[in-house]
């Protein structure tokens, strides 16, 4: 099971949430990488100087393809291999991919290596939430471990200006006694190759690390769930705090075993929107693909694949553009922050509600001042909204969005949960980072337009099918989707307890009347 005997209680989940995190810093890591060795000489001469107009953009999105594809992939095996394997395949993915890529002398080959890397990515993004999310003892765990991780991962990227500067020497001929044609190269291979180091250490960390009490019941290896709930809860198996939550993660499973005989394909095509099913498994399933998808359509992946188009769309003169892309990834890193503190306190639903509409009318204040003729200070507004537009979006939709899927998606189902959130985000990356440069060549500052209808569908799409998920345990949430309704009414707290006590008087009769046939 790859323990580590020593580690119980909070140092225990402090580890996993560090472990996890270095895999999204990877992931942050990996997804900016190739953007900042795109135009570099060098790079292009290795790869042949491609001139279609398609080829650069279709290495950029290959990535995001092969994310996409495994998302889906991973779907129909990951419940086998659990999220710790999930995890620790991803890993293994990503030093192959990364290899492939920084040995690249062509386009095929760098498409290939961007896929197995997306692969890896795939797999990371679809198992870390749940992981995280299932290895927390107390409700308000879940929260801040996201948010930790929203963090990393966007910090991730901040650390790709280092590596540039810290190869930059390789581009400098050191004497003039030795050959200058292998350092160019090194200046872009070594950035690539450095991911590697993300990866081996999580991976190897995972590999000693157990994996979640919720997946070993649902595998029905009890004996191996409660070993480890009780580490986690540095409490004896027997504990009363063991045991209740034990308890509730079985009747969760028994609850979501019976309302599987009301599933059926034909549920999936109107997307949840019709959804008969008791615990509304579909609609659930379904929120999972779209939340992510929304929020790529909002800007997310636009604003960091192509800093430097949007930027010098503003009338930002070329020199300040490399500056202005670094502060500006900052930023958005900063926005996470504040989400660490106050996630439990504003729920998900508010911060992704309010943050929503902030967005929108940011957006529309952005789309003016790039649609009038263009001065100092309105170049300079433009950046600053932009900046605040990010801002909030870091702290609404980074990490708010992977916590509020992996706490809706049913136990049973938690692993197609996690791989359409993964999905629903790859698909519509890929989707940006192909249309987005052709959008901007075609439209100019039109193509915002589409990035703001994003933003009002997403108020749309919290408002009536999301509801608040914060404070409660990851078997309560089942129990917010029995009642029916939009999301806005929401449930008492009170509601779901009486719920709660009624699955459990129920789950107890039966128990009861087992035993009575078996005597």
């Amino acid at each position: 099971m790859g323990l580590i005997p020593a580690l119980r209680g909070r140092t225990l989940y402090a580890l996993m949430k560090f472990i996890c995190g270095t895999s999204f810093m990877m992931y942050g890591y990996d997804a900016g990488v190739l953007g900042g060795v795109l135009l570099h000489k060098p790079f292009l001469d290795a790869i042949g100087n491609p001139t279609a107009e398609y080829v650069i953009p279709m290495i950029t999105s290959s990535y995001s393809l092969g994310a996409t594809v495994t998302s889906v992939f991973v779907a129909t095996f990951a419940f086998k291999i659990g999220r710790r394997g999930t995890i620790i395949m991803g890993c293994v993915a990503a030093v192959i991919g990364s290899v492939i890529q920084s040995a690249s002398y062509s386009v095929a080959q760098l498409i290939v290596g961007r896929i197995c890397t997306g692969f890896a990515i795939g797999s990371i993004s679809s198992a870390v939430p749940t992981y995280l999310a299932e290895t927390g003892v107390d409700a308000d765990d879940r929260g801040p471990a996201n948010a930790l991780n929203a963090i990393m991962l966007i910090s991730g990227g901040k650390l790709l200006p280092l590596a540039r500067k810290a190869n930059s020497t390789w581009e400098k001929k050191p004497s003039d006694n030795e050959s200058v044609l292998q350092y160019p190269l090194l200046s872009w291979r070594l950035p690539i190759v450095f991911q590697c180091i993300f990866a081996i250490l999580a991976g190897v960390c995972m590999f000693f690390l157990p994996d979640t009490p919720r997946w070993y019941y649902a595998r029905d290896r009890l004996a191996e769930g409660d070993a480890v709930l009780a580490r986690l809860n540095d409490a004896p198996v027997d504990s009363p705090q063991v045991q209740q939550t034990r308890q509730a993660i079985l009747i969760a499973i028994e609850a979501e075993l019976e309302a599987n005989a009301s599933l059926h394909w034909k549920q999936f095509i109107t997307v949840g929107l019709v959804d008969n099913t008791p615990m509304k498994i579909v609609r659930r399933l379904s929120i999972c693909f779209w939340l992510p998808f929304i929020r790529e359509w909002m800007g997310s992946s636009l604003m960091a694949y192509y800093s430097s188009i949007i930027l010098g769309n503003t009338g930002a003169t070329p020199s300040l553009i490399s500056l202005l892309s670094g502060v500006q990834n900052i930023i958005f890193a900063l926005g996470c922050v504040p989400l660490y503190f106050t996630i439990e306190r504003t729920g998900r639903r508010t911060t992704l509600l309010y943050g929503a509409i902030t967005m929108t009318v940011l957006i529309v204040i952005f789309i003016v001042l790039v649609a009038i003729p263009s001065t100092v200070r309105i170049q300079w507004g433009a950046i600053g909204v932009l900046w605040l537009f990010l801002f909030v979006m870091g702290y609404a939709y980074e990490g708010c969005v992977w916590l509020y899927c992996c706490e809706i998606a049913p136990l049973e189902y938690r692993h197609i949960g996690g791989a359409a959130t993964s999905t629903g985000e790859w698909l519509a990356t890929f989707l940006t980072t192909f249309v987005g440069p052709i959008g901007f060549d075609n439209c100019g500052w039109r193509y915002w337009f589409w990035v703001l209808s994003g933003n009002l569908v997403a108020i749309v799409f919290v408002f009536f099918l999301c509801p608040e998920t914060g404070g409660k345990t990851l078997e309560e949430v089942d129990f917010l989707f029995t009642k029916g309704g939009p999301a806005y009414k929401g449930m008492s707290k009170e509601d779901i307890e009486g719920r709660w006590i009624e699955k459990i008087r129920s789950s107890v009769e039966n128990q009861q009347a087992i035993s009575a046939e078996g005597k």
